[in-house]
């Protein structure tokens, strides 16, 4: 069966989409703007407009991935600390601050925009005169505060798409000097409970497709972040893997995951 596989996005071109496109053509598959008459859609895009559209497409019938719920929940750093914390995760500690340019120096803390974005403000503020030049580079910015986790200036990148799990080791944006090129990671050498975590992360936001960053606080795994379908650049079999469940979802063998009741 010939599946019509429909792409909600401003970036058709990513690696990952483009990469899954040439995997599901290969098999006969056509690969379209979303729209009426797919059989499912991959939702890559957080515009307002994007996620009416999500929504639209699931009342018809259509499955999404990820759902719009879900990815619009995910761009909300408060209610995504409240979730985590409620699933019992390992979240860094986080709280609504305010616009950026009211917020007072007391001591380091990460500075991030409240609405998680491609490019937005993520920042370890030092002090008072590092917050000060945040506040006038980024003014009337709505953010958060996490408490800076001791770590060794490397993030823990995972990443899974349809149950599959990548990962790599990256040189953390908060960390000081050059920037380093990132490691590949043996999943067969992750610290222990990582993957559990991966994988739990994905039940508690409703995602099938997500990045999960971590850090290693002493020996303690934190999360900082859930991202709904992130790049995975660079990760081999991530195409497939992406193409392998768009078409599992379009035959019924998948259903998308949902945001639960108690997060919404």
């Amino acid at each position: 069966m010939t599946v019509a596989v429909g792409l909600l996005t401003h970036a058709p071109d990513h690696p990952l989409l483009a990469g899954a496109a040439q995997v599901l053509r290969a098999g006969g598959h056509r690969v379209v703007p979303a729209g009426e008459g797919c059989d499912v859609v991959l939702l890559k895009a957080r515009t307002p407009a994007a996620l009416e559209q999500a929504r639209r497409l699931e009342e018809s019938g259509t499955p999404v991935l990820n759902s719009a719920a879900s990815t619009g929940f995910c761009q909300d750093r408060v209610a995504m600390a409240r979730c985590a914390r409620d699933a019992g995760l390992p979240f860094a500690e986080t709280s609504h601050a305010g616009p950026v340019d009211r917020l007072a120096y007391r001591r380091p803390v990460v500075v991030k925009s409240r609405r998680s974005s491609k490019q937005d403000l993520v920042a370890l503020v030092s002090s008072a005169q590092q917050l000060a030049e945040l506040a006038a580079q980024w003014p009337g910015e709505d953010v958060v505060v996490q408490e800076p986790a001791p770590a060794d200036g490397w993030d823990h990148k995972l990443w899974v798409v349809g149950g599959r799990l990548f990962a790599e080791l990256r040189h953390s944006e908060l960390a000081d000097g050059p920037v380093r090129a990132s490691r590949s990671l043996d999943l067969d050498r992750l610290p222990d409970g990582y993957r559990e975590l991966a994988f739990s992360c994905g039940e508690a936001f409703g995602l099938d497709v997500y990045g999960v960053d971590v850090l290693d606080a002493g020996g303690r795994p934190v999360v900082v972040d859930v991202n709904a379908f992130p790049g995975v650049r660079g990760q081999a079999g991530a195409p497939e893997a992406l193409a392998a469940l768009a078409l599992a979802t379009a035959a019924g063998r998948h259903r998308p995951r949902r945001l639960p009741e108690s997060a919404a």
